[in-house]
């Protein structure tokens, strides 16, 4: 079993920042496509970012362009999410996840990835 373990949450003001960090054991993720969701009160679990295999290509929803930046280490074990200018509505558990496979048109498709983390809170007050 896929184990992805997220950190870096915690309680920022608006227009501060925070960088979560998922790490993965288990398997060779060298391959997998890495993403992160978020999950406020009252809403579905909604799509962020992901990153390719490679590193090389990113995706965002649209609400976070330009001050969000998702990233992967050297070794594709881990992904990264840069969080800049951070906003009240960004207030959620964000979740990482793990995908092999994935086509692009799935990318932002919670269903399609193979295994999330247990969460990290963050809180942004205004």
């Amino acid at each position: 079993q896929v184990q992805l373990v997220e950190s870096g949450g915690g309680l920022v003001q608006a227009g501060g920042s925070l960088r979560l960090s998922c790490s993965a054991s288990g398997r060779d993720f060298s391959r997998y496509v890495m993403g992160w969701f978020r999950q406020a009160p009252g809403v579905e679990r909604e799509f962020v970012a992901a990153v390719s295999w490679s590193g090389g290509i990113t995706y965002y929803v649209d609400s976070v362009k330009g001050r969000f930046t998702i990233s992967r280490g050297n070794a594709k074990n881990t992904a990264y999410l840069q969080m800049n200018s951070l906003k009240p509505e960004d207030t959620a558990v964000y979740y990482c996840a793990a995908a092999a496979g994935i086509a692009p048109i799935n990318i932002r498709t919670s269903g399609r990835y193979d295994s999330w983390g247990q969460g990290t809170q963050v809180t942004v007050s205004s």
